[in-house]
């Protein structure tokens, strides 16, 4: 590592305090952004840890050991990204944060030219471009990476517990339930029911399960063979299953594409199905 490098490294590292607060005073008055001047101090307090550790990373690609920059990029990308993700900061914000670190850096490296210029020689400064330029693009790249990570299993949690939500087995007796499919079916989610109402029949302890359709606004084809596979797979783990709230475009693709209901209890509402489940005795 050149003396001038070892120089330069030290010195940033002493502004450290300055470069933090010279980037903090860059802030204006944004509505609903935490990089907002008029954030809250506890917010501030945030952003100012947070810049330190954006700033030990950064520095630490002067060094001649490019795996110490990387680990702290790696471990910078991580909470920087989950903190931002956690607000709902959108990435552009965050991408202009940096831009405006990054002059902050070369107000203080021209500083420390001027207090050096004649030691300093253009490859010297050049290098330092070079090395501070690429520091900064590569945390941009990381943290874009792992930003949209975690908001890509933050919607697979989401979606997951919507999926969940949306065919849940109410059971009505202990040896009885019913699933009340509301909205639009389409294949992922009949994918999904296929794969999760068995199971949790099984967990249930279910006997006889109805699969209610009455509130079902759109539904196709291969949805009906969804449904239909859910019914056999049900009946192979000994769970009698009826479908109530058919309608008879339904009735009519399922039987378009051969799918034989004829061994499946079906009814026109869940109310006549019950009927028929329950005896009601009068007092």
């Amino acid at each position: 590592m050149k003396q001038l490098d070892v120089r330069l490294y030290e010195y940033l590292l002493a502004k450290l305090p300055e470069i933090t607060t010279s980037w903090l005073a860059m802030r204006k008055i944004e509505k609903d952004s935490i990089y907002s001047l008029s954030a809250h101090p506890e917010m501030e307090e945030t952003l100012r840890e947070q810049n330190r550790l954006t700033n030990l990373t950064v520095i630490s690609s002067l060094l001649d050991d490019p795996e110490i920059f990387e680990k702290n990029k790696i471990k910078w990308a991580a909470v920087v990204a989950l903190s931002r993700v956690n607000s709902n900061t959108p990435i552009e914000e965050v991408i202009e944060a940096l831009s405006k670190l990054r002059l902050t850096y070369w107000r203080l490296i021209n500083e420390f030219q001027l207090a050096n210029v004649d030691e300093i020689k253009l490859e010297d400064y050049m290098r330092w471009s070079e090395t501070i330029n690429s520091a900064f693009d590569q945390i941009y790249i990381n943290f874009a990476e792992t930003y949209n990570e975690y908001i890509n299993s933050k919607f697979d949690i989401q979606q997951s517990l919507i999926n969940e939500l949306s065919s849940p087995i109410i059971k009505i007796t202990d040896k009885i339930g019913v699933v009340p499919l509301i909205g639009d079916m389409d294949e992922l989610r009949a994918r999904i029911m296929l794969e999760s109402i068995p199971e949790r029949s099984l967990e249930s302890d279910i006997e006889h399960l109805f699969i209610d359709l009455s509130g079902v606004t759109v539904i196709d084809t291969l949805v009906a063979q969804k449904i239909f596979q859910v019914t056999k797979v049900l009946s192979l783990l000994g769970t009698k299953c009826t479908i109530t709230g058919i309608l008879p475009a339904i009735a009519q693709a399922s039987t378009e594409l051969g799918l034989d209901f004829t061994n499946i209890q079906t009814f026109s509402s869940l109310q006549l199905a019950f009927s028929k489940e329950f005896i009601i005795v009068e007092q």
